[in-house]
């Protein structure tokens, strides 16, 4: 009587399943590229872990028994994380671009016609997040089967996460020295200007007060509040002033977008802020808004991927949204105060 085969090892009629350790290890190595991908990304052991569902002696497992399998450390270690090695990095890179392609397979087969599935990185520098978070919201109610992931990120790492395909596509600024040409696709979204936010004279009102405008030279007056120096934005108001003959030495700095708002409504300074974050704060009637000119300071803001031939479903659905007329008004009237 032949012998019963444990539900475990049928597999197609009945046929028994033999199980290749090397489909394990190849399994294994694909989780540990994953791990690698993570700790890139959240430079930390634990969140990392806690980012792939694992513990992290169990992430830290899985290092070490890849670098037994290149033959070379990837993880600099003293107790914490400090980076990745030479070869660390090179591993990193070709682990990104393993789950690149697994990305864009899995996306090929769970999506259909029109109904596109599966995530979208989506990087934007911290000045023009508003935008970006209304432009992933808009498209997820357009396309329920897509998820964006939306990340702050500064305008040197949304450029390098492009090209290492550690997001899908960003929105910045388009005219740093190198964004336009082979490299980088650009889509045009807006031109953001600039405001100077201050505390009215008078009483407060319900809502946002749009004052007459203020040229840079006498704003260069006023106490301020900007952006710290390595911040691209702050790049931008340095270059007004100096078209305007002044140079600026701020009362305060900071690397948070937020807090130049809140400063100017707890303390006795001022702050310059584009548009799409003038538009944020509408409600405050503590707040005035004053265009700025002379000169007018204006810089163009688009979504930027790389420029190749193979964009996933996601993309694909993004950069169609991207280039649809409502939308684009839609931005417009969300960062051009002085239209209204």
């Amino acid at each position: 009587m032949p012998r019963t085969l444990p539900q475990d090892d049928r597999g197609v009629a009945g046929c028994p399943i033999k199980k290749h350790p090397l489909g394990e290890k190849s399994m294994n190595l694909f989780n540990s590229l994953r791990y690698v991908v993570a700790l890139h990304e959240h430079k930390h052991f634990w969140r990392a872990a806690q980012a792939c569902g694992i513990s992290q002696s169990g992430l830290s497992n899985a290092l070490r028994a890849l670098e037994e399998e290149f033959g070379t450390t990837i993880v600099k270690r003293r107790g914490v994380f400090e980076g990745f090695t030479p070869e660390g990095e090179q591993i990193f890179l070709g682990a990104q671009r393993i789950l690149h392609e697994h990305q864009l397979l899995m996306q090929g087969l769970e999506s259909v016609a029109g109904n596109p599935k599966g995530q979208l990185r989506i990087g934007a520098v911290p000045s023009v997040m508003p935008i970006a978070a209304r432009f992933s919201a808009m498209l997820q109610a357009r396309h329920s089967g897509i998820v964006p992931i939306l990340r702050s990120m500064s305008s040197p790492d949304v450029e390098t996460g492009l090209k290492n395909l550690s997001i899908d596509m960003c929105l910045g600024y388009v005219e740093r020295p190198g964004r336009r040409g082979v490299q980088f696709k650009i889509i045009d979204q807006y031109t953001e200007r600039y405001f100077l936010l201050s505390r009215p004279a008078g009483p407060s009102l319900a809502a946002l007060q749009i004052g007459s405008a203020v040229t840079w030279k006498d704003a260069a007056r006023l106490p301020l509040c900007l952006l710290t120096p390595e911040m691209y934005n702050r790049t931008i108001v340095n270059t007004a002033f100096a078209e305007a003959g002044e140079q600026v030495i701020p009362v305060m700095e900071t690397d948070s977008v937020l807090a130049l708002a809140l400063s100017v409504m707890d303390g006795v300074v001022c702050s310059i802020l584009p548009g799409a974050l003038v538009g944020v704060i509408r409600r405050f009637g503590e707040l005035k808004a004053s265009p700025l000119v002379s000169p007018v300071a204006e810089t163009s803001i688009g979504f930027m991927v790389m420029n190749s031939g193979r964009p996933s479903h996601t993309l694909n659905a993004a950069l169609e949204f991207a280039c649809d007329s409502d939308w684009i008004r839609h931005a417009t009237s969300c960062s051009d105060l002085s239209a209204k």
